[in-house]
């Protein structure tokens, strides 16, 4: 009697969504990167990309080791839906274009050389780094740009991003994104509720303008028209 091998099954590999750990350092990092997070997607809400952060970034099949978590990430051409882990076999091979970190006493060395070398072996063609408190990076804010395999600093002052066409700069500990054409700045989601929320003050006070100046001229209108004439018999 022969009796069939069962083929072996394939190992299962978990891809873990979180490593405890919090998501900022401080008040100011964690709100540095939520800002930055929703002026990049604000921004790009027009073009096929994917913005996001502290989210892993997995980039070995089968290899759970195999992982990087940026601050903040930008991938062009993947499509902006919500991920639990980003896998980059799944998503065609792509991986991030431009990645920005905000560093810290405990994330300074890790930001400076580990990230880095992965960084350049995955092909981000531009890095940022940026010192909040200004306490362990000068200046504060660098950028660097992938050349042949290797970061080269970027020298352009304001700090330029030639992959979003953007322009990055240090303002009161905070790092801001600004338009290098029209000089705007991309808002927070803060600033942003605030001019949505003045727009539509401005909105009802022309409505109720319009709807006074219509009522103004029904008015008019009506006070001008002219008396009914008395009805006269016929001799």
């Amino acid at each position: 009697m022969t009796t069939l091998e069962r083929p072996a099954r394939a190992r299962r590999v978990h891809y873990p969504e979180s490593d405890g750990k919090p998501m900022g350092e401080t008040d100011l990092h964690r709100d540095l990167m939520t800002d930055l997070i929703f002026a990049l997607k604000w921004f790009l809400r027009s073009t096929r990309a994917y913005v996001a952060g502290n989210l892993f970034i997995y980039y070995e099949e089968g290899n759970p080791r195999a992982a990087v978590a940026p601050d903040v990430f930008v991938v062009l051409g993947v499509e902006q839906r919500r991920r639990r882990i980003f896998q980059t076999w799944r998503e065609g091979g792509r991986t991030p274009d431009v990645v920005i970190e905000i560093t810290s006493k405990k994330t300074r060395k890790d930001d400076r050389e580990r990230k880095p070398a992965i960084y350049a072996a995955l092909g981000v063609r531009e890095y940022f780094i940026f010192d909040p408190h200004g306490e362990y990076l000068e200046p504060p804010l660098q950028g660097y740009r992938l050349v042949q395999g290797r970061y080269e600093p970027i020298a352009t002052d304001p700090l330029r991003s030639e992959v979003l066409n953007l322009e990055l700069r240090q303002e009161d500990g905070m790092l801001r994104l600004y338009h290098p054409q029209t000089g705007e700045r991309l808002p927070t989601s803060d600033e942003e509720a605030q001019a949505r929320r003045a727009a539509e003050a401005r909105a009802a006070q022309l409505e109720a303008e319009v709807a006074r100046l219509r009522a103004e001229l029904a008015r008019l209108a009506g006070a001008q028209a002219p008396s009914e004439l008395p009805s006269t018999e016929e001799a």
